[in-house]
């Protein structure tokens, strides 16, 4: 009996021995697993408060639009049935549908005339160093001077040529805003391989006309979707032009929601709803075009 009272102690001891040299492989493991939970949830942690900085205001504003002017001043926010009451007025009180037509044409009409120049300016920048680097860098400068000192000889021009507050003076204003940016950004695009695809298609027999429209143009095709795109956002968003500029007859939105602010202080819940109405396009755009601009920028970015 001792000496099996003996061997049983023993094998307890070694049970208990081999128990303590795996405890710390144990523990390596567990914090292994911890570490790659947390590695796994961080990322989606991060994304989620982002998402939500940018989702919670764009929310707020929908509930706003979505209730009667007395409720909308009312914090914390008083819950009712959502009507469209408010979308309704603004486009049958207010004249909002004109804002909501100004914009698309003057985004859609510069963005159809800058895309063009600047593709020919970056074009000549990359294949002939058009001008050196002193004219690449003041196309870039140009971007640096305040918007209010382009207004000001413009509102002039403007005046001299009947192109005040009309909506052609606007899409040309718009023009003048996007063109550099629009070039010095298409120039990447137009650079390294590109060239050399051109030139083995004019040793093909391609003529320099067929080789851009055949080849250049296609390559550079995400590029010029990507800066297109852009065009679009930046007339659609500018203000202090269409302000100055426009006058009652050529206003866009950013100009139509100013007028929601009247001498009995600000009607948030129509500005909410025609601020709703505003971004939808963008909106509705972004999805279908986000893979191209990626693409685009990607692709520039690379060369």
């Amino acid at each position: 009996m001792a000496i099996e009272e003996a061997g049983l102690a023993l094998l307890v001891i070694a049970d208990l021995g081999s128990a303590i040299k795996l405890t710390p492989s144990a523990a390596v493991k567990r914090i292994r697993v911890m570490r790659r939970v947390i590695n796994d949830l961080l990322p989606h942690i991060v994304l989620i408060v982002f998402c939500s900085i940018i989702l919670v205001p764009l929310l707020w504003l929908l509930r706003v639009a979505l209730t009667n002017k007395l409720q909308a001043y009312q914090i914390p926010p008083e819950w009712s049935i959502p009507h469209i009451r408010n979308f309704v007025e603004i486009f049958t009180i207010h004249p909002f549908s004109d804002y909501f037509l100004n914009s698309v044409t003057v985004a859609i009409g510069s963005t159809l005339v800058a895309l063009p120049l600047a593709a020919l300016m970056a074009y000549s920048f990359a294949r002939y160093n058009t001008g050196g680097l002193p004219l690449r860098l003041v196309t870039l400068s140009s971007q640096m001077l305040p918007p209010v000192i382009l207004v000001l000889p413009l509102f002039n021009l403007f005046l001299k040529t009947s192109l005040l507050n009309t909506l052609p003076g606007l899409i040309i204003a718009h023009v003048t805003i996007s063109l550099p940016f629009l070039a010095w950004l298409l120039v990447s695009f137009f650079e390294g391989d590109i060239i050399l695809l051109e030139q083995a298609a004019r040793i093909d027999g391609a003529t320099r006309l067929q080789a851009i429209l055949h080849v250049t143009l296609p390559v550079a095709a995400p590029g010029l979707l990507a800066a297109g795109l852009l065009s679009f956002i930046l007339s659609w968003n500018e203000c202090l032009f269409a302000l100055i500029l426009g006058g009652a007859q050529a206003s866009t939105l950013p100009v139509g929601l100013s007028s929601f602010q009247t001498h009995r202080g600000v009607e948030i819940a129509l500005l909410s709803a025609a601020a709703i109405c505003a971004v939808l396009p963008v909106f509705f755009l972004l999805p279908f075009m986000r893979r191209h601009l990626i693409r685009g920028l990607s692709l520039g970015a690379l060369k």
